[in-house]
């Protein structure tokens, strides 16, 4: 396998961190799954910055953000797979 573009940890995690830089809009992304070894493929539908999340599924408004294998907020907006979760779509479990 070549270098992935990002990381999942936990295979319930619905969300996975970009490693790289090109993460554009339109690229198919590839991504290392560390629990099992195993590797997905996503397709980014937007510019997602070095160490920013990507949504691995479809997730609607009002769902919890696997990260870790961990609840880490709750998302404001709908996010399709393959989109830039961030403080645009996701809000902190804290407020």
């Amino acid at each position: 396998m070549s270098a992935p573009d990002f990381l999942v940890h936990d295979s319930a995690d619905n969300v996975g961190v970009v490693v790289v830089e090109n993460a554009e809009a339109g690229r198919a992304l590839s991504g290392w799954v560390i629990e099992n070894d195993s590797t997905i493929q996503v397709p980014s539908i937007d510019r997602i910055p070095l160490g920013h999340k990507i949504a691995l599924v479809d997730i609607p408004a009002d769902a919890t953000i696997v990260k870790y294998g961990h609840g880490i907020g709750r998302t404001v907006a709908p996010i399709a797979r393959g989109g830039h979760v961030h403080v645009q779509n996701l809000k902190t479990r804290r407020w």
